[in-house]
């Protein structure tokens, strides 16, 4: 039990002494304001924070993501046309294809393809 109280306290001896020395070293001992305050893409961090936003921007990002992730559910099935049975194949196929232009002709209605306004 002595041995496991010395242990523990040379332990925690040690581990002070070198968070000490890393202090006392470390680089970041200067404090420059330019260096600590974010950089985000040459704007200045301090000025307005709400800019306005593009909503018509944010649809087009959301509607690719769309795309892009049914894109992903298409490629497996190419990859699953000599493991199944034919006919339950083109039939899931079409019905995903008729959702996918479903959806492409209902976002071309609401004008959310425009690149313009």
């Amino acid at each position: 039990m002595n041995l496991m109280f010395l242990f523990f306290w040379s332990i925690c001896f040690i581990t002070m002494f070198i968070l000490i020395l890393i202090i006392m070293i470390s680089k970041k001992s200067i404090i420059d304001m330019q260096k600590s305050s974010p950089f985000e893409c040459g704007f200045n961090p301090t000025s307005k924070k709400r800019l306005p936003f593009s909503i018509h921007f944010f649809l087009i990002a959301v509607i690719f993501l769309i795309f892009d992730i049914e894109i992903i559910i298409i490629i497996p099935m190419i990859l699953t046309l000599k493991s199944t049975v034919i006919i339950y194949w083109i039939n899931t196929i079409i019905s995903l294809m008729i959702v996918l232009l479903l959806g492409l002709y209902h976002e071309w209605y609401n004008g959310m393809l425009k690149w313009t306004k």
